[in-house]
């Protein structure tokens, strides 16, 4: 008999006002931690995107770059990147630089917004 009865006094514990409130609490800050945990692990779902977008990105580069050097290690890559940079040209070639002139309408427009009457013009167009 003695054994019944603890059993009820431990299931009249376990069914108490105050202790469901405990528990309920205790439940409440595990739901609350895990909510946090999720936002977190979202948080770093997308660091690890741009991290994986940033090394095949530095990979193509190096893939790049690479192709520049070996490139550069043969005579005729030397030449091409001497002439892009410098704007050289072989012995007996001829270089042709192509200038862009202004109008002469450009030019007036621009000896007008020079002047003080120029400025005003402009300033009520």
């Amino acid at each position: 008999m003695r054994n019944f009865q603890e059993k009820r006094t431990f299931r009249h514990i376990l069914q108490s006002k105050p202790f469901l409130v405990f528990l309920s609490v205790i439940l409440l800050i595990f739901a609350w931690k895990i909510f946090g945990l999720w936002g977190r692990m979202q948080e770093t779902a997308q660091n690890r995107k741009l991290l994986e977008d940033k090394i095949t990105a530095l990979k193509q580069q190096k893939e790049k770059l690479s192709l520049d050097i070996n490139t550069l290690k043969t005579d005729k890559g030397v030449e091409e990147n001497i002439r892009d940079k410098f704007g050289l040209v072989k012995a007996g070639e001829g270089m042709i630089v192509i200038v862009n002139e202004k109008s002469p309408l450009e030019a007036n427009i621009n000896n007008e917004s020079e002047s003080f009457w120029g400025f005003l013009k402009n300033l009520f167009r």
